[in-house]
Parts: C-alpha cells; structure tokens; sequence
C-alpha cells in the first residue's frame, strides 16, 4: 500500500488532502470542498496509477529512526516466555531482534502505534493468551512476525520483550508521532543505566 500511496502522492490530486496506507489498504481524505463523488475519484485515481505503473518499491523518502532498547528484566516481562517459545538464549533474542532494518507498515490501533515489518522469523511467536489492560509507554514489544513500540500508556496483547526511553508520540510536538508510515527503524541494546539517562 505504501507503494500505492507513494505512486497516488506523485500524481498530485488538487482535491486529496492526505493519505493514509495500512496493512491491507489506502485511505485517501479529500478536502471537504470536492464536489464530485468521492468513490469514482478515488477509483479514477488508482486506475491511472495502475496504468502508470506502480513502482516496485516504496519511495525511500522516510527517514531512519534510531530507538534505544533496554532488555532487563523489570522492563521485559515476556522475554523469557519468548526464548522458552523459540528455544533461544535471552541474548540471541535479544540479537536477533536488534540485527534487522524495520520498516513502518502503517499507524494503527492508536495514534503513534508503529507496526514495524522486518522481525526475524525465528522471533515470529502469537500474541499472548491475554492480552494487558495496561502496557506502559515506550514498551517494545513482538507479535507474528512483526515489532511495535507502545507510544503511551495502552492495553495490548503482544510479547514485551523491553523499553524505549524515547518519547513515542506527544500530542504538542510538531511531528507528534516518532514514526510515519515508510520509516526505517533499527533497535540499539542499552544498558539498564543508560535507559535513566535517557529517560531524565
């Protein structure tokens, strides 16, 4: 969808105000002044890209964001169950899921929720069995075969494997979401000190 997103962008449509790719499709919001029909624009849109040519990779337009880790214990509740699931060492864990450049799939679920594609199969383990009513803000956590970090305080139902000092999404920021749909992401390990650096 990003690739779609990217070829409509190029087009320049006067009356599309933004886009929105997800997992499985493309929101396109039209300025509230359009005057013809919403449905047959969109669809007109999409056909002329097609016949354009879609291009085979997303625009590298995003940029690449550096997210900080801490892997200890009191940040990382599902870690051992994660290395019991795919029978590796915390530290392997740990490895594999830093090695990978993730790409941003989409903003969903809440403001800021990255779904970052790029996780190692070997990590690809199912969402918990019960989901929290409360995981806390920065939490980075994996579920099938993709990453996300937790832009504030929510509930959810992925395997919190660690915590990001970095500030998610705040509302009051001129780019309130860290992520945007295209980005590239790669996790750094730190240390438990290193993390209250941070966070202060």
């Amino acid at each position: 969808m990003q690739r779609l997103a990217a070829a409509v962008q190029a087009m320049k449509p006067d009356a599309v105000i933004d886009l929105v790719p997800a997992l499985g499709g493309l929101a396109l919001h039209f300025d509230p002044a359009f005057e013809g029909n919403v449905l047959e624009a969109s669809a007109a849109l999409v056909d002329a890209c097609i016949k354009a040519g879609v291009p085979r990779e997303p625009a590298d337009t995003g940029a690449t964001i550096e997210v900080p880790v801490c892997y200890a214990r009191e940040f990382a509740p599902d870690l051992a169950e994660v290395c019991r699931l795919t029978k590796l060492s915390q530290e392997e864990v740990i490895e594999r899921h830093a090695a990978p450049t993730y790409r941003v799939l989409m903003i969903g679920f809440a403001p800021g929720h990255a779904y970052l594609g790029g996780l190692d199969r070997r990590l690809a383990v199912p969402r918990r069995a019960s989901p929290r009513a409360e995981v806390p803000a920065g939490s980075v956590a994996i579920a099938n075969d993709q990453a996300v970090v937790y832009p504030y305080a929510i509930s959810g139902g992925w395997n919190v494997i660690g915590r990001s000092p970095l500030v998610v999404f705040d509302a009051f920021r001129s780019r309130p979401s860290l992520f945007l749909a295209g980005d590239r992401v790669r996790f750094r390990p730190i240390t438990r000190a290193q993390f209250e650096a941070a966070a202060k």
